[in-house]
Parts: C-alpha cells; sequence; structure tokens
C-alpha cells in the first residue's frame, strides 16, 4: 500500500519523537524537540510524514540552505521497513528540494550504520571525499558529556563553560590564511 505523504503538523510531535527513537535515531546531545521547533520556525525545512490508513509510518526531515539541500531523520517503523517506504520519502524530499532549486542533496550517515549506507547507495548516493566538522555554538550539558563544566572568564565579559570557553590561540602565519573552497 502506498503511502500518503504530508506535512508535520503539532499535532504530530509525539508520535514523531517516538518514531524517531524506536528507530534509533535520536541522540543524547540532539534534543529532537528542540530539533522539531527550529524546523518549525524555518522557512527552508520541513518535516514530511508517511502515512497508510491515518497512522504514521515514515518521515523525513528535509531542509536547504541555499548552497546544498539536506536530508535528516528518515525513519520507518520497524514494522514497515522493507515496502518502500524509506524510497518513497526521500523521492518526495528530493522533488521538496527540487521546487526550491537545490542542485544537490547530502547527508550524514553515522560510520558504524553500514545499513543505512547500503540503503542510500541503492538510491544513487555517493561517499563524498570530505570530512564533516562540527562545533557547538550554543552551550549543551549533553555536548559535554551531560556534565556541567566550570565556567571560564572571557575577556569580552561573556561567560563561557568547559569547551565552549573562549580560548586565546597562539598567532601563526598558518592561522592568517584562509581555507579554501574545495566545493563541497
Amino acid at each position: 500500500m502506498a503511502l500518503h505523504i504530508r506535512e508535520f503538523r503539532e499535532a504530530d510531535r509525539a508520535t514523531l519523537i517516538a518514531l524517531w527513537e524506536t528507530c534509533g535515531l535520536t541522540r543524547p546531545w540532539n534534543d529532537p524537540d528542540a530539533d522539531i521547533d527550529r524546523i518549525q520556525v524555518s522557512r527552508d525545512a520541513t518535516i514530511l510524514f508517511g502515512t497508510v490508513d491515518d497512522a504514521v509510518v515514515a518521515s523525513v526531515m528535509v531542509g536547504h540552505d541555499g548552497h546544498r539541500g539536506w536530508i535528516y531523520y528518515l525513519a520507518v517503523t520497524l514494522d514497515r521497513q522493507a515496502r518502500g517506504h524509506g524510497r518513497e520519502m526521500m523521492a518526495e524530499a528530493e522533488l521538496w528540494l527540487t521546487a526550491r532549486g537545490a542542485p544537490k542533496v547530502q547527508l550524514m550517515v553515522r560510520q558504524e550504520n553500514e545499513d543505512a549506507a547500503d540503503f542510500y547507495s541503492a538510491l544513487g548516493y555517493e561517499r563524498q571525499d570530505v570530512t564533516v566538522l562540527g562545533k557547538w555554538l550554543t552551550p549543551s550539558t549533553e555536548a559535554d558529556g551531560g556534565f556541567e563544566m566550570p565556567r571560564v572568564h572571557d575577556p569580552s565579559g561573556r561567560q563561557a563553560s568547559g569547551k565552549h570557553a573562549a580560548r586565546p590561540r597562539p598567532a601563526s602565519p598558518r592561522s592568517a590564511r584562509r581555507p579554501g573552497r574545495d566545493g563541497a
């Protein structure tokens, strides 16, 4: 049976989070409520739902940053996997991005999740020769392993903690160079 695909509604929040948790997509450092809140206020992102007989069986989060499309949180209920619902959700996410002029779509798969990597490869996605780097811009006890880090004085007058604290860096000729763009 084909999916009926629609956009997220606030009444779907608890169902969506339960789906993500059941599928093992949540992590302690990513609050799913906060992720949903960010999508709700963005004009450049949405969450799509796949339903069968009004029951939610799949979801995907999709967004466009003006340069690339991004896909997150593809989920299909365990009892509905291997029926083509993941493919349908990905096709709908790609259509959403195409309609907004995205020339390319990217997604991230955790290293240990070879099943997901194989699924996306079967859809034509290719491993990219890039390294994903990340940096927390807001304090997060989850990002610090759940421990409150000691406060550090910042000469600018702001207070920061742990690895989020501003730390002076030694001057070097390399630090004056801007990294080049590699087209990724």
